[in-house]
């Protein structure tokens, strides 16, 4: 093993001898020194690394050092797989460190032989591509190391065999499953036991933390630190799973599991297959209650929707049956006694839910906590949730001393990170902050154009596709136009549409939706010329480095939706208290939203582009000095022909 941080990454130092291209930072060697400090003396370190910076060798490089057990977790099952295949074993080679990893996912990641063999035996698939994708899961079962559903190239993590064919904490048998020493997920959890180094997501991390569930129980106790990256997303995951939840997806797949255990092991039963039928058409009534399209309901909006009172109360009644019914057929089967179980918590979730007892209080919510719902395409999701996380998770954080280091390239606001450490209840952290090494004023220009109505005035987006239209000419497609709603982008891409028609221009349109993420990333890259118009998905986690994105588009700055029933509520208990809710919460969370977004546009040393930031509050409102002096320092101006002349020398010919 190397003696020193500075032997990996200097100029002629171990990186340099084994990676091509790699170059000595001094933000990251002070990163990488930062961190291996943190974890010698089991620290908490909050650490904003800037595009380019290389926050990840900064951090890995000590982590494989330490000579200690280390859990990193990332934002996302893409990042996480990036982690382990890529970054994990060029550092791995650089140091030639006898350091064994892991990689570990939430279960419904693994295919399940147990549900594996039950699906095939039922063998209901609703199209002959479902049955082909069975077939060839279990091919890839006979031959699979890891299970992991993520190397099963010939079916897309899509199908909806995938639900048919993996566990879920409901329906997992545990010990009493007849395929117990094939499992997947129980040799995938050996092997982080034995590892050095895990790589997990942030999903995995508090569902873990909270429901015991997953393997992290068994590996936080010997783990020495426990580094989070792209931890700008922990406060929103975290509040996931600090709070309860029940949706009528589990209900109708309790039902389904109850049929398939039925025809296996109590056909004689007469009675279970109606109610099962009956089960699965309550939940799906329930949902129905709140039309068609997705939308989160605060409690009062769930409870003046006609029925829906009515057809919760009647779905409790329905589950109460069920469970009655299953306990006469549990001794039967492994397979009956957990759905019997399962109908069991999933009652008594409702109840809770119902009652208030989920949020904390009795008859009504208690301060602490907000009972809201979404609705999906085909769920209805029940929620109470946490309104501050900060007590919560410093207790997770509290017993076995160890280090905690949190890091993303957006997690201060003008370098401060009072707002991001007081949510997550880091009382006493250090923290620190490196700009990218990026020669922004050269690289790149904020343009803020003149003239645009209020973000609320009829005809906004219009108007922002309008004053988009010259600059999209001058960059010669090459774009992102970042979205803050799902409805602004449908009608942006309309209106792009139009206009490119109109003006002759054959710029490949791309929309969210049409594809998978990275599928339609892939086209952008190829294409070279295109134009892509999304929303949330696009704002973080996207890397396309060279000349096909030159352009980034945000229609305006994005502050969560003031109607959101975790955020209304949260505004109201901080005005409550007499603290400034949009100052000390909606402000810094959109200054952090829009700095991921800027941070798609230049991801090299050699890129070039234009930041155009639509939203006229940048510059009317007192706070926008605060959203433009977090980002990058760019050239900044509101003239069009400056715009124009930067990409007269930049756009390729």
């Amino acid at each position: 093993m190397v003696s020193s941080l500075s032997d990996v990454f200097a100029p002629a130092g171990l990186l340099a001898g084994s990676i091509p291209g790699y170059r000595l930072r001094s933000q990251q060697l002070e990163m990488a020194e930062r961190v291996a400090a943190a974890i010698k003396e089991n620290r908490v370190l909050v650490a904003e690394a800037g595009t380019g910076t290389g926050k990840t060798y900064a951090y890995l490089v000590p982590a494989l050092m330490s000579g200690g057990k280390v859990i990193v977790s990332t934002g996302t099952k893409n990042l996480q797989d990036q982690l382990f295949n890529r970054d994990l074993p060029t550092i791995r080679a650089a140091l030639q460190a006898p350091v064994k990893t892991a990689l570990l996912k939430g279960r419904a990641n693994y295919v399940c032989h147990y549900h594996l063999e039950r699906a095939q035996a039922d063998g209901r698939f609703l199209t002959r591509e479902d049955a082909g994708h069975a077939r060839a899961i279990v091919r890839f079962a006979k031959t699979s190391q890891t299970g992991d559903k993520g190397e099963c190239g010939d079916v897309p993590e899509s199908s909806p065999v995938w639900s048919m064919v993996t566990s879920t904490r409901d329906n997992c048998l545990g010990q009493d499953c007849p395929n117990h020493k094939e499992c997947f997920v129980l040799a995938a959890r050996r092997e982080a036991l034995a590892a050095d180094v895990v790589v997990v997501n942030h999903h995995l991390f508090f569902a873990d933390v909270m429901l015991k569930d997953e393997g992290m129980a068994e590996l936080l106790p010997a783990c020495n630190a426990v580094i989070f990256d792209e931890a700008h997303q922990l406060p929103e995951t975290a509040s996931l799973f600090f709070g309860e939840n029940v949706s009528t997806a589990q209900v109708t797949d309790l039902a389904r599991d109850a049929k398939l255990e039925g025809i296996a092991s109590a056909k004689d039963c007469l009675d279970l297959p109606p109610a099962c039928a009956g089960l699965e058409k309550a939940a799906k009534d329930l949902r129905l209650t709140l039309g068609v399209d997705p939308a989160r309901y605060t409690l009062v909006q769930l409870e003046a929707r006609p029925g829906f009172d009515n057809l919760l109360a009647g779905l409790i009644n329905t589950l109460e049956h069920f469970a009655a019914l299953l306990e006469t057929q549990a001794e039967r089967s492994e397979g009956l006694e957990s759905c019997w179980q399962r109908s069991i918590e999933l009652l008594a979730a409702f109840r809770r839910w119902r009652s208030g007892e989920a949020a904390g209080g009795k008859a009504e919510d208690g301060p602490g906590s907000v009972r809201w719902g979404e609705a999906t395409t085909w769920s209805l999701q029940l929620n109470a949730t946490p309104l501050a996380i900060g007590e919560i998770f410093r207790k997770q954080m509290s017993g076995h001393p160890r280090a905690w280091i949190f890091t993303s390239a957006t997690l201060a606001v003008q370098k401060d990170f009072g707002h991001y450490c007081a949510e997550m209840g880091l009382i006493d952290a250090e923290s620190a902050c490196w700009e990218s090494p990026f020669d922004y004023p050269s690289q790149a220009v904020l343009y803020a154009p003149q003239g645009l109505p209020e973000p609320n005035s009829p005809g906004f987006i219009e108007a922002v596709a309008e004053a988009a239209f010259p600059v999209l000419k001058a960059s010669a497609g090459r774009a992102f136009f970042l979205c803050t709603s799902l409805r602004a982008m449908r009608r942006m891409h309309e209106l792009l549409q139009d206009k490119l028609e109109a003006a002759g221009l054959d710029y490949p349109l791309l929309l969210q939706g049409e594809g998978s993420k990275n599928e339609l990333l892939e086209r952008f890259r190829r294409l070279g010329n295109a134009i892509l118009v999304g929303s949330q998905s696009f704002w973080e986690g996207v890397d396309v480095r060279g000349e096909a994105l030159s352009l980034v588009v945000i229609d305006k700055l994005p502050f969560a939706p003031p109607d959101d029933p975790v955020l209304s509520a949260r505004i109201e208990r901080m005005n409550k208290e007499g603290r400034n809710a949009f100052m000390e919460y909606q402000l810094p969370r959109a200054v952090i939203n829009v700095k991921q977004g800027a941070g798609r546009l230049i991801r090299d040393e050699t890129d070039r582009g234009v930041l155009m930031i639509c939203d006229p509050r940048l510059i009317t409102k007192p706070y926008g000095k605060r959203v433009w002096r977090s980002l990058p320092p760019m050239k900044r101006t509101r003239e069009l022909a400056e715009v124009i002349d930067f990409f007269e020398v930049s756009v390729p010919a």
